[in-house]
């Protein structure tokens, strides 16, 4: 697969009929590697009825789920891939966003590197962005990623567990680095939580969402 146009066009499970949508904020989910759209579906149950979500299956099969993009054994990544991938949501977002007066992103896991990405390369079209357990591409000076027009006035959410043993210290270290420089950031910390999402979390993300979306 060498571009976008080379997948079939995405799987998306929506919480709400086509008829129902209009006029409503819209809320893409983004899934972790090997997971699927179904993974993160139930947050929408969780989450302000006020928004019609969409989870949005990844296009690469792996194992009994799907990847954004492929990963090595020490959970290293091609940028040319993840552009790819973030091209490929952002390909079907064009196509749904003009009948929502905002859009949000919320990424689990790589899902995260996806949501920022995607913010990076389109710095004016997103309300807000949520990030669970995950972390922001080192891009270098890559010229499709545009973090010097983003000037701390997106709100983000960045909940995650100091105990994670799935993120590796440097992603940490650069996403720490690029989320204080380029955001309006939410950070919240978790213990017992490991790679993965609690209740807490949830209620966290909702009360950023009511604030940062739906009361502006």
């Amino acid at each position: 697969m060498t571009s976008a146009d080379s997948f079939p066009a995405p799987v998306v499970l929506w919480s709400k009929p086509q008829e129902e949508r209009a006029g409503k904020p819209l809320l893409v989910l983004l899934h972790g590697y090997g997971a699927n759209e179904q993974d993160l579906s139930s947050l929408a149950e969780m989450l302000p009825e006020e928004f019609v979500v969409a989870s949005v299956r990844a296009p690469i099969a792996m194992g009994p789920g799907f990847t954004w993009f492929p990963l090595t054994g020490s959970v290293e990544y091609s940028l040319d891939a993840v552009k790819i991938a973030s091209s490929y949501v952002l390909d079907w977002l064009d196509g749904v966003k003009a009948n929502h007066p905002s859009v949000t992103l919320l990424g689990f896991s790589m899902g995260m590197a996806m949501a920022t990405t995607m913010l990076r390369q389109r710095p004016t079209d997103f309300a807000a962005i949520v990030g669970l357990s995950g972390f922001v591409v080192d891009s270098g000076d890559d010229p499709d990623f545009f973090d010097h027009e983003l000037d701390g006035g997106v709100p983000m959410f960045w909940g995650r567990d100091q105990q994670d043993p799935v993120i590796t210290p440097d992603k940490i270290e650069f996403t720490m680095g690029w989320v204080r420089k380029h955001v309006k950031l939410t950070k919240v910390l978790y213990t017992g939580m490991w790679h993965g999402i609690n209740q807490q979390e949830i209620g966290h993300v909702s009360e950023f969402l009511t604030h940062e979306v739906l009361n502006k």
